[in-house]
């Protein structure tokens, strides 16, 4: 019986070879938001690997809408370029699509690389700076507290979507993906935990909902009406009181409503009061969830590791695509040798063809036949 996980899927005009997906991997690796050559050989190496859809890690819109000093960022034309370089690069040699996700980190900004501890700056640290957020709650005891944004910062905000989306048309992405989830700007306006505003922009489920969706429209209006726009979702705060799975459902069908092409299923990171039932796949049903109570085509993320797990989510129904990310850095070949265990096809660079089993033993083009 054929795999599921490689039939291919259609996203608006962006056919996908199959259905799984690189998601969004920060790198801490950039110079003042400026991808390098790690970005280069980090989103190669995938692009030639057989996956459907190789996403950039979350990227900036603002300088101060960066998680490190280290991340990637999408707001002048040094970085545009840089991207551009890279995403020609990918699609030369590889067979994937090619996505972006744009991010604002909010009051979880201005923090430290993970590997030197990841707490976040004071304001007046020569590598850090002032967070903005819904509301003037801090993260946690010892982080910044934030700048409630006015109506001029929201408006600068939208903008910076839309100029780093304008930026993505010309750089020639197949795939938008907005981060509304893990705890950054966009998060927090949707979750009752750090949105306490008393305006149009909280208070009610509505209410918050409004400026994630004014980001929606205005990023949709400028991006390429044939090409998919998507959002990835923290499907709930994993803290009672938080944001709900019947949040994110309402919330998925205003999306669907504004011609949102899928949502990306994440959970958590709004509150270090959370507490997360981690395990395989342990995201999976509400991806389920979403997609059965709205239509909306959903990908599922988290701890998926396995091949017959990933073609199981696929084949009954629980989520269209599926995105790994720790599994491709242990991995980048995790297409091949899936695609090897369900016995189906996946794409080969051509310099990489004689690896695959089926050419085991096969002369090498130029060199002369084995001798029997």
């Amino acid at each position: 019986m054929a795999s599921h996980l490689f039939l291919p899927i259609e996203l608006r005009s962006v056919e996908l070879s199959n259905r799984v997906i690189v998601a969004p991997m920060c790198q801490y690796s950039a110079v003042e938001g400026t991808p390098t050559d790690w970005h280069l050989m980090h989103l190669g190496q995938f692009a030639v690997a057989g996956p459907g859809l190789v996403f950039v890690e979350a990227t900036g819109v603002e300088a101060a809408g960066r998680i490190t000093p280290g991340c990637t960022g999408l707001w002048n034309d040094e970085q545009e370029a840089k991207f551009k370089d890279i995403t020609e690069f990918c699609r030369g040699y590889g067979n994937a699509k090619i996505g972006m996700q744009l991010a604002h980190a909010g009051r979880k900004a201005s923090c430290d690389v993970p590997w030197n501890g990841g707490a976040q700056f004071a304001p007046d640290h020569e590598q850090g700076w002032p967070v903005v957020g819904p509301t003037d709650i801090a993260y946690a005891d010892g982080w910044q507290t934030p700048e409630a944004l006015d109506d001029e910062g929201l408006a600068r905000i939208k903008q910076a979507f839309v100029d780093a989306t304008e930026r993505c048309v010309r750089i020639g992405y197949d795939v938008i993906e907005i981060h509304m989830a893990h705890g950054y700007l966009l998060q927090q306006f949707l979750s009752p935990i750090s949105n306490q505003r008393t305006d149009s922009y909280g208070g009610s489920l509505e209410n918050r909902m409004r400026f994630p969706l004014d980001v929606f429209d205005a990023v949709r209006a400028a991006w390429p009406d044939e090409l998919p726009l998507g959002v990835r979702i923290s499907s709930i705060d994993w803290v009672e009181g938080g944001w709900s799975l019947e949040d994110s459902i309402t919330f998925a069908e205003a999306l669907k409503a504004k011609d949102c092409d899928f949502i990306d299923c994440s959970s958590g990171g709004n509150s270090p009061m959370q507490d997360i039932d981690a395990g395989p796949g342990y995201q999976t049903g509400f991806a389920a969830d979403i997609r059965r109570e709205t239509g909306v085509k959903t990908m599922a993320v988290g701890q998926i590791t396995q091949a017959r797990q990933a073609e199981a989510i696929i084949r009954s129904g629980q989520a269209d695509m599926v995105a790994l990310a720790r599994g491709f850095l242990y991995d980048p070949h995790w297409v091949w040798h899936a695609a090897d265990e369900l016995r189906a096809q996946a794409a080969f660079a051509p310099q990489y063809a004689r690896s695959h089993p089926s050419m085991q033993g096969l002369p090498i083009p130029g060199n002369p036949p084995t001798p029997k």
